[in-house]
Formats: structure tokens, C-alpha cells, sequence
């Protein structure tokens, strides 16, 4: 186990989707003495709670005059999430990594990396952690490898990350994606450490959704749906639990009917999710086929 240091708890909350204790807890470190690398990562990870929070003005105006690759990085991601023209921010992206100081920072790979997979390129964000040691480029090596069916792979970055810490958050929720990516019979595994975390540091949203996908996984879907429901009560229209909460519904049978407002929601909140982008392509290829049968007056 890694010995912690000042930013044990601040990791630990944001990891866990605690975003407003982390910001919480950046504030309260803040003039606490430490090195600093350590001083750099906690403004890092003070920036990245605002972006999960959709604070993008935040960061903006933290990162305009900044020198620091890892917060330039930051800044990228939110111009990135508030442009009209993104494909123009990936391109700026691109440029930006083939820079020496931008190519050999941790962090700078990092948060490019989560850009390129909210773009949709799989191949580009890859290329950017796999052959890091960081806990973070191997956690997040190992969702990429799960994202494109590569099990094996997955496991070998779990392995990677419990020689580095077996101990470590990121650890312990990498172990329980793999859980719930191997099906059912490894569910109990993805429970246990799920429910563990939760005790331990409080239910978040994030968590909570895990808990219910591992649920899902195990067909246990009125457990999977109570779930649901206390995520909601947490953080109203969050969109992990709206889709969750559609596929829940349906697999329990429950139809369409039910679930139209929510779809409504997610449609009308995040209109360029991917979830909702495929609904809008079947939804087109199902009016462009039935058009083929319809009956003629």
C-alpha cells in the first residue's frame, strides 16, 4: 500500500464522485504546507471537480494565463465542453500534444485523453495512457480496454494497479467495472466492494449508479430500481441514473409509456449524449423503414 499523503481524501472524494467535498476538502488543504507537485496536483483535482460539476466558467478563468501543461489541459476540456465548433477544439488538441512539455505530462495525457473519448475517439485517447504507470492512466486504460470488449487486457491493467496500490480507490472501483463487465458470475465480487466504499465514505451518485448496473448485471432489477430511486434523491436529472433508470424500467417490462418523461428529459438535458444520439438514429431508421409499409390511402 502507497503510504497516503496530503492528498489522500481529496483523491479519494473525487474519485468517488464527492465532487463538492473535494472542493471542500481542496479548500481546506490549501494552506497547508506540501511540495510542490503536490500543490500542482490539488489544483488539478480542484479544477476537475468543477468540470464534473459543470462549473466550466470556473476553470476557464482559472486556466486563461496559466503555464502549467496539466491545468492548460483543463482549460482545453472546458472550452472544450462550452464550443459550438469542437471538432476546431480537437484539432487545437492534436497540435497541442505534439508539444514536448504537453506530451510529457502525466496530466496534460490525462485530461486529453477523457477529451478524445467524449469525442468519440477511442483509438486517439488510448494512445494517450495506455503505456502510463500513473494510477489514473491505468484506471483509465482499463475502462477504455472494457469499452472495447478487451476483458483481457483489463485485466491485466487491474493487475498493473494492485502492484501499484491494491489498497487505492481507484484500485478498488477498477476491480468492481471488471466485476460487473464479467456478468453474473463475478457480480458478488463488484457488490461487496461497491457496497464497502459506500459505507465507508457515503453513497454518492456515481456509486450509487455502479451498484445498480451491478444489480442490473445480476437481474436483480426491483433491487437495481430502489437504488435508482436514492440516486435521484441525491442529484435530480443526473444523467447516468436517467438511462439507467429507462433500461431498468424496460427490462422489467414495464414499456415505453413508462419511461417517456424521462426520455423526454435526458432528450431536452443532454441532447448530444451518446445514449440520446442512438436513440435519435433508431428512432430516424425506424420512421425512414416504416414509411417502406405503411398503407396507402
Amino acid at each position: 500500500m502507497a503510504e497516503p499523503d496530503e492528498l489522500y481524501t481529496l483523491r479519494a472524494q473525487y474519485w468517488l464522485g464527492h465532487y463538492r467535498l473535494a472542493l471542500e476538502e481542496g479548500k481546506a488543504i490549501s494552506r497547508r504546507p506540501m511540495a510542490p507537485h503536490l500543490k500542482t496536483e490539488r489544483e488539478e483535482f480542484i479544477l476537475r471537480a468543477h468540470l464534473a460539476l459543470g462549473e466550466y466558467d470556473k476553470v476557464l478563468k482559472e486556466t486563461q494565463s496559466t503555464t502549467q501543461p496539466g491545468l492548460r489541459a483543463l482549460g482545453i476540456h472546458a472550452t472544450y465542453l462550452t464550443s459550438n465548433d469542437k471538432d476546431e477544439v480537437i484539432s487545437s488538441l492534436k497540435t497541442s500534444l505534439a508539444l514536448p512539455e504537453c506530451a510529457n505530462s502525466t496530466s496534460f495525457q490525462l485530461t486529453s485523453c477523457h477529451i478524445f473519448l467524449e469525442h468519440g475517439l477511442t483509438r486517439e485517447a488510448l494512445q494517450c495512457v495506455h503505456l502510463g504507470i500513473a494510477m489514473d492512466h491505468l484506471a483509465l486504460s482499463l475502462q477504455i480496454y472494457l469499452k472495447i470488449n478487451r476483458l483481457d487486457l483489463a485485466e491485466n491493467q487491474l493487475r498493473l494497479l494492485k502492484q501499484a496500490d491494491e489498497d487505492s480507490i481507484l484500485t478498488q472501483l477498477c476491480s468492481a467495472y471488471l466485476s460487473i463487465a464479467t456478468g453474473r458470475s463475478a457480480i458478488h465480487d463488484a457488490t461487496h466492494v461497491l457496497s464497502m466504499l459506500s459505507e465507508q465514505y457515503g453513497p454518492s451518485v456515481s456509486l450509487l449508479n455502479l451498484s445498480a448496473v451491478a444489480q442490473m448485471t445480476a437481474e436483480n432489477y426491483e433491487a437495481a430500481e430502489g437504488i435508482l430511486e436514492e440516486a435521484a434523491k441525491e442529484e435530480d436529472n443526473a444523467v447516468d441514473t436517467l438511462i439507467n433508470t429507462i433500461v431498468c424500467a424496460l427490462n422489467m417490462g414495464k414499456g415505453l409509456d413508462s419511461v417517456s418523461d424521462t426520455i423526454d428529459t435526458l432528450k431536452k438535458k443532454w441532447p448530444s449524449h451518446p445514449f440520446v444520439e442512438g436513440l435519435e438514429r433508431v428512432d430516424s431508421a425506424f420512421d425512414r423503414e416504416s414509411i417502406k409499409y405503411a398503407v396507402k390511402a
